[in-house]
């Protein structure tokens, strides 16, 4: 997977329970509709809770990060399917 760490916009659904789903984002002035979540995990960095996605958009893998501390979604990784 080639390693990113670029900050991105994302349109996601917040569901009761605190289930969280990324529905798209834009990278690099292009718009990826996420047609299928493979995994999700969290973990923490201090006191904030990351969350993660392993999402795709048909044509690649993505890996996408919330953190709940500051409300930013980071792309963490690409990997072309």
């Amino acid at each position: 997977m080639q390693q990113l760490a670029e900050r991105i916009k994302v349109a996601a659904v917040f569901a009761p329970g605190s289930q969280v789903k990324p529905v798209w984002f834009e990278w690099r002035s292009r718009k990826h509709a996420v047609t299928r979540m493979s995994y999700f995990w969290k973990d923490h960095h201090g006191g904030a809770a990351r969350l993660h996605f392993a999402v795709s958009d048909g044509d690649n893998l993505f890996e996408l990060m919330f953190d709940t501390s500051d409300q930013n979604w980071t792309l963490m990784g690409i990997e072309p399917q």
